[in-house]
């Protein structure tokens, strides 16, 4: 028994080793899916941080936008930096500075000057579209991509408190007709409307197309030049005053410091609501706010667009930063912060807290502005109507290579021709032996255009191609011979329409010693790839003129426009 028990106690039953394999096998893959999982995780982390902490450097946007918007604009860009953006593994950070649209204008299509504007601009935010406009037709490269409003501005007729209340149901449409007070029962005197330069002052131009336009408008190509709207041009241009200020802000000035109506030596004065709430609020406001008077019809408005800007001094990381903050900009949150700095928006009625003068009338109906090429097209006839017009020689390039532009050419300047009011107007052509061994002709003579308006249009229609391109030769003689017919107390200018170099005669050292300063002006309207843009760049500045690149020939008629628009 106990040999039994002995022998049944050694034996012993053994434990199956493949269950412990197959847990240990899974708690193995397991731990290995749970250690790929930390490790890609970590790698997820590190490629999100290197992302965040901009492998590429910071990248600063800069943005340049006019005076009454610029802090509502700054303060958008903080909104911006708070949300830390990355574009191209760049970190972006917005600096918004404030400058006039005249001296970005120029700064983009000549020398930009660090030294008073900051930095040259990525992105640009001026009062409207009339500045891209310009933009484009100085030169359309410059312009990255189609400009969008962030905001609206109704023009105002800004008048004093005692004068507000009187032209309640006065209407844009009749600026050309009112002359006195006593059409509104006042014993004032001399009604008149103060209108800034509306090639450098929004607020002018808009309301020009408001006294211009046949109901809500638009006013077009083919209505600028009827007899209608010159006799309207010519009439608004005998109602403003001797002294004009040179810009909006300037008007405004002398009507805040006025104790009396007409004491300014004019009336009134157009504005956008934006800037006459700045003006009456600002470090020089007046003790007495002006008071916006939104008169009755279809509106003029000012559509404050949002323009990306290209060209060689923009980047790739700033052209995608610039589209990113445009958008932003249009968001809702951010459309209540430009609401609260003055503009109009979609999204909010949110209004500043304090804005003395501005009564915020609601806006029936928005005029419907002009397209780009009639909107240069008013300037050029308000500047050939105000102050007696301007005296102008043209001086055309008949060389063969603007066979294929002479149509446009010719069609731009006809267009001129009929749209101008008043003023001296004068042709000449160049190329190679044209007049004898001459490589220039005159074919009109500058003088006053009513006058001359036939034989301008038969010379026009006469201009025909030829070999050479003797533009500096030319030039210095139609120069000297438009210096020589100087009318003082009027603009005078050449304007030169070109596509290629000069290839004979004088050199430009020799056509520039023949120049004499800026009281004339030399303006290029430059055709194509083939023109030295340096070279007519220096022959422009010396003498106070432009130059306008144009691409496409459809541009030709607005870019004249352009170089005629300006009273300065």
């Amino acid at each position: 028994m106990s040999r039994h028990r002995a022998l049944r106690a050694r034996v012993r039953r053994g434990i199956a080793k493949w269950p412990v394999l197959i847990v240990v096998f899974v708690v193995l893959i397991g731990l290995g899916w749970l250690a790929w999982s930390w490790a890609g995780g970590v790698l997820d982390s590190r490629a999100r941080a290197l992302a965040q902490n901009c492998s590429e450097g910071n990248s600063v946007l800069r943005v340049a936008a006019t005076p009454s918007v610029a802090e509502a604009v700054a303060d958008v860009a903080r909104a911006y930096s708070a949300t830390r953006p990355v574009v191209y593994d760049h970190c972006i950070a917005i600096e918004v500075t404030s400058a006039d649209s005249a001296a970005v204008l120029d700064g983009l299509t000549t020398t930009w000057d660090e030294t008073k504007l900051g930095g040259r601009p990525h992105a640009w935010l001026p009062d409207s579209t009339l500045w891209a406009n310009r933009l484009s037709a100085l030169n359309a490269k410059l312009v990255g991509a189609a400009p969008k409003s962030v905001g609206t501005s109704p023009v105002l007729l800004a008048a004093p408190e005692a004068a507000a209340p009187v032209l309640k149901d006065f209407r844009w449409s009749e600026m050309p007709e009112v002359t006195d007070w006593s059409k509104f029962g006042q014993t004032w005197g001399r009604f008149s409307v103060a209108m800034p330069d509306p090639s450098a002052n929004t607020a002018s131009a808009l309301a020009i197309q408001a006294a211009l336009a046949d109901g809500k408008g638009p006013v077009t190509a083919e209505s600028l030049a009827s007899d209608a709207a010159k006799a309207k041009l010519s009439k608004l241009a005998a109602t403003v005053p001797p002294e004009v200020p040179a810009t909006t802000r300037d008007a405004l000035g002398r009507l805040g410091d006025s104790a009396t109506v007409n004491a300014a030596g004019f009336s009134v004065t157009p504005v956008s609501e934006v800037d006459l709430l700045k003006h009456n609020t600002g470090k020089e406001a007046p003790s007495k706010p002006l008071v916006g008077v939104l008169p009755v019809g279809p509106t003029p408005v000012a559509d404050f667009p949002y323009v990306a800007l290209g060209g060689p001094e923009v980047g790739e990381a700033e052209v995608r930063a610039a589209q990113a903050f445009r958008e932003f900009m249009t968001d809702a949150p951010q459309q209540a912060i430009l609401a609260r700095g003055g503009l109009r928006v979609e999204s909010t009625q949110e209004r500043p807290t304090s804005a003395p003068g501005v009564s915020w009338a609601p806006v029936s109906e928005n005029l419907v502005a002009a397209d780009a090429t009639t909107t240069q097209q008013i300037s050029s006839a308000w500047a050939s109507a105000d102050r007696g017009g301007q005296v102008v020689t043209v001086l055309a390039d008949v060389s063969t290579s603007m066979k294929p532009r002479l149509d446009k050419v010719k069609a731009a300047l006809r267009g001129q021709v009929d749209r101008s009011v008043s003023g001296s107007f004068g042709l000449w052509e160049f190329a190679r032996d044209l007049d004898g061994a001459k490589p220039y002709k005159q074919l009109v003579g500058t003088g006053p255009v009513a006058e001359k308006r036939e034989a301008l249009r038969k010379a026009i229609d006469g201009l025909k191609t030829s070999d050479g391109s003797q533009l500096y030769s030319s030039l210095a003689a139609c120069y000297e011979t438009a210096h020589d017919g100087f009318v003082a107390g009027r603009v005078n200018r050449v304007v030169v329409i070109t596509d290629g170099t000069s290839d004979g005669g004088i050199d430009l050292a020799a056509l520039k010693s023949r120049l004499h300063g800026k009281d004339l002006a030399v303006s290029f309207i430059a055709i194509g790839g083939d023109v030295d843009k340096g070279a007519l760049t220096d022959i422009a500045q010396t003498t106070g003129g432009s130059v306008s690149v144009v691409e496409n020939l459809d541009g030709i008629d607005a870019a004249l426009g352009q170089a005629l628009s300006t009273n300065a």
